[in-house]
């Protein structure tokens, strides 16, 4: 269900997963616009191992199968950007946009941010319920921890990539930007998008339908995010 046929590599494990992205790490350059977000995700994907490991999630393997669904998305659309294939369109801005001279580094991070939450994140939900054999909502407690994780590295990312208040006038458009954008609002609208698809799942026809026009919307927002803005 949206591009699930396209998902090139099985990922198994959290280590893995982390294995993946600390390769992407070492090989991007520093400015290109996925080394930013990988570096953003990255840093949620060792929260969420470092909380596993501390026994934090009420289902461990259900919360190491989200998680590891979750970045499988994120980490195909790279393959597929990488390989010359078509990626979904809600990372095709970011692919695009990677390198462009006039885009921000807190650009990058929210539209990949918006990426992945605003269409893969409900897309996971589904692939790991298939996966454990369960429905949305027994996933829903790990769900949430996961969120509160995301919302926190926001605030992080913020901090980290926000130039400084002398600097970031009213004016600025990104200053807009920012206050355009919510991941919270984001997660609670992958969560009702996600039982959607689930309850859609008997009519594939309609289920694919939805899941295009998601990953169009989400692929609109992200590009309007990576306007590239004036200095």
């Amino acid at each position: 269900m949206g591009q699930s046929a396209q998902l090139t590599r099985r990922l198994d494990t959290v280590d893995a997963t982390l294995a993946r992205m600390r390769d992407l790490d070492a090989a991007l350059p520093e400015r290109d616009g996925i080394a930013v977000f990988n570096r953003v995700y990255l840093a949620v994907t060792e929260a969420v191992d470092r909380r596993l490991a501390a026994g934090r999630f009420a289902d461990p393997r259900a919360a190491a199968t989200l998680d590891v669904r979750f970045a499988e998305r994120y980490l195909a659309a790279v393959d597929a950007g990488t390989d010359g294939r078509r990626a979904p369109a809600c990372w095709r801005p970011l692919l695009q946009f990677r390198r462009h001279p006039g885009v921000r580094p807190l650009q990058f991070a929210l539209a990949g941010i918006n990426a992945h939450i605003g269409h893969d994140l409900a897309l996971a939900v589904v692939d790991a319920c298939e996966t454990l054999a369960c429905e949305p909502a027994d996933l829903e407690g790990d769900f949430d921890r996961v969120g509160d994780l995301l919302v926190a590295l926001e605030e992080r990312v913020r901090e980290d990539l926000m130039p400084g208040p002398d600097l970031l006038q009213i004016a600025d458009p990104l200053t807009h930007l920012l206050g355009a954008w919510s991941l919270e609002r984001a997660r609670d609208a992958a969560w009702s998008a996600a039982r959607a698809l689930w309850a859609l799942r008997r009519l594939p026809d309609v289920a694919e339908e939805f899941a295009q026009r998601l990953d169009a919307a989400v692929g609109f927002a992200g590009r309007m995010m990576l306007t590239p803005l004036p200095d």
